[in-house]
């Protein structure tokens, strides 16, 4: 099965991400038939900030390093790296050389500002023709900024929509039917369930930095079990940024 196919509004593809090759080989051995990267962890493996376009060769290495994993892979490259459209093509062609089923085009930015739409539009148009998956994913949510609808629309000649941060049932449903592309969104924990995700229209639902988070957690609660204290809270995306390089 191809990894479009994967992609099937009410019986969503559930991707767990990683960040190493031990996390992902850990995943692909539970039978996850796809597995996406999370720039967050990367960029933490590293020492490089999130989403500021400082892991172009980390991300590429990952990649190479879970080729020959038997498991379909998808690379969030943050913004594509560049606002070139030419640049963005040449990293997608290689990491299509490299077996990649897709890749995640984020149009928001470190400043938290969103790429110009006439220019994102150029960037996924730059993605595709590689044979990979281009899922074109939008910051309005995240970000609080922008028109969602706007941008669903607009990146609409892309292979998939990704909206993270959209947390509302009816809006999440709403955004399914407005568009004919499979809908990705995010798994947050306390929110919609797998089962609600799939009723709202979901195509494709990812854990983002869920996964990191959890390890740091359950390291942490390993380590001061030791020491008979309790274990610490989930920590937030938010609380890892500000551990890393600016």
């Amino acid at each position: 099965m191809s990894f479009h196919d994967l992609h099937r509004p009410g019986d969503p593809l559930l991707l767990p991400n990683a960040w190493d090759y031990g996390s992902a080989a850990a995943l692909a051995a539970q039978g996850f038939p796809a597995i996406g990267t999370t720039s967050l962890g990367v960029a933490a493996v590293y020492g490089r900030p999130d989403a500021a376009g400082a892991t172009k060769a980390e991300t590429i290495e990952l990649a190479e390093a879970l080729k020959d994993l038997d498991v379909l892979v998808t690379v969030d490259i943050e913004g594509g790296f560049s606002d070139d459209p030419a640049e963005v093509s040449d990293l997608v062609a290689g990491l299509a050389t490299l077996g990649v089923a897709g890749v995640n085009l984020e149009d928001g930015r470190p400043d938290g500002t969103l790429r110009p739409i006439g220019l994102h539009q150029r960037v996924v148009e730059a993605a595709k023709g590689h044979g990979v998956f281009v899922n074109a994913r939008t910051d309005t949510c995240w970000l609080r900024t922008g028109d969602t609808m706007e941008r669903v629309s607009a990146y609409g000649h892309a292979d998939g929509i990704f909206v993270p941060g959209l947390s509302d049932l009816d809006e999440i449903a709403r955004v399914a039917a407005s568009t004919p592309l499979p809908l990705n969104v995010l798994y947050q924990p306390g929110g919609p369930t797998l089962a609600d995700l799939a009723a709202a229209g979901v195509a494709r639902v990812s854990t983002g930095s869920l996964l990191y988070r959890a390890s740091l957690q359950g390291a942490l609660a390993a380590l001061l079990a030791i020491r008979g204290e309790p274990a610490p809270d989930l920590p937030t995306y938010p609380e890892i940024t500000a551990m890393l390089p600016r």
